[in-house]
């Protein structure tokens, strides 16, 4: 390790969103509108010595450099959206009730194309074998940097998720076709389509099979759906251990174009334009339909879908509507995504004590129309 930047720290690191017009004006989001994540300082590795260590319940423990990963394993392209859990939580505490945690927009969210080996390959090469009558979990860890609320940053998800082909885990070595930069965990990082990005393991040096969860706070006690009555941190702590850690990200859309508090000008046939962008739940997309409406929703029009040709399962859509609203202040554009397990986006999700997995109907507020 060559040292952190000094402005990042583990009591202030970097956290930050992109202004959500310009996270809706690509399909693929450039690393410079991307949004970051980070629950301590940003390493700065070398990819010339950092190794992944594969062990645990493996017959051939493994030390893999990043050379070895990219040339002894088939790489893997895949197009997907990396979601923070808690993306969108403002609306939740605005909408529903104070909650804890960063006060994330709508913009925490990225599309982009990563490209790795399969994890599946390396863990094979690792002599993984799955047994049903034992639940096996693989554990990502970075020993790297110290982070708030741990000496180090851990997540694990089933084996059965990373030895499935359909499922298209990756060690991911660049992005959108360029080595990953070290925000995004150059030299390499955990990829989980359709998974909360708590679990996309940045700087990732140790994978191992385990007959357990990750025993990381991030894992254990942060980034899950607590019930209602968890209403603060002495009510929550009997919930900690037996809640379900958040795995699949939940369908969302967004309203990105316009934004809340704008004033817009209608065209000369007296529409309004509405972008955004919509996800599907999990591993159950395309998106493949998203709704507007303009009366709180008592009628709902269909979105344009952008070019499904890029599309993957696990991708965003950008979608757009002409609507026609009526000039006046306080005006409301909501939107609505369906995808093709049959998820249709609801008005409001569970509230939740952390604020994460918010997936109410996308809104833009308190617009005036002239």
């Amino acid at each position: 390790m060559t040292g952190t930047h000094t402005d990042y720290s583990v009591q202030s690191p970097l956290n930050r969103e992109p202004p959500i017009k310009k996270l809706v004006s690509s399909f693929l989001t450039p690393d410079d509108v991307s949004y970051d994540r980070n629950h301590g300082p940003i390493p700065h590795l070398s990819a010339d010595t950092h190794t992944v260590r594969v062990d645990g319940y493996v017959s051939d423990s493994l030390s893999l450099s990043i050379r070895q990963l990219q040339t002894e394993f088939l790489q893997h392209e895949v197009v997907c959206a990396l979601e923070c859990a808690g993306n969108r939580r403002h609306t939740m505490r605005t909408m529903l009730k104070e909650v804890q945690g960063i006060d994330w927009g709508d913009a925490a969210v990225m599309n982009c194309k990563w490209k790795g080996p399969s994890l599946r390959d390396v863990l094979l090469r690792a002599g993984v074998t799955s047994d049903p009558s034992h639940k096996l979990y693989v554990a990502f860890s970075c020993y790297q940097v110290e982070c708030q609320e741990d000496d180090w940053f851990g997540s694990s998800v089933e084996l059965e998720r990373c030895l499935d082909e359909d499922k298209d885990v990756i060690l991911a070595l660049e992005m959108n076709g360029f080595p990953l930069t070290p925000n995004h965990g150059y030299p390499v990082r955990v990829v989980l389509p359709g998974v909360a990005g708590a679990r996309w393991v940045k700087w990732v040096d140790h994978v191992t099979v385990q007959d357990h969860e990750s025993s990381n706070f991030y894992q254990q006690r942060d980034y899950k759906v607590l019930p209602p009555d968890a209403v603060d941190s002495a009510s929550a702590e009997p919930y900690w251990g037996r809640t379900p850690a958040m795995c699949d990200t939940p369908i969302n859309s967004v309203v990105g174009v316009p934004e809340d508090g704008e004033t817009v000008t209608l065209s000369e046939t007296g529409t309004l334009e509405v972008k955004g962008y919509a996800v599907p739940h999990g591993a159950d997309g395309p998106v493949t339909r998203v709704q507007v409406s303009v009366d709180e929703g008592r009628s709902w029009v269909d979105a344009e879908i952008g070019d499904s040709s890029k599309e993957t399962k696990w991708c965003w859509v950008l979608w757009r509507a002409s609507v026609r609203v009526e000039k006046g202040a306080g005006r409301v554009i909501l939107s609505r995504a369906f995808d093709t397990g049959g998820n249709v986006q609801q008005e409001h999700s569970q509230w939740n004590l952390r604020g994460v997995g918010y997936n109410g109907y996308g809104r833009a507020t308190d617009l005036t129309v002239i």
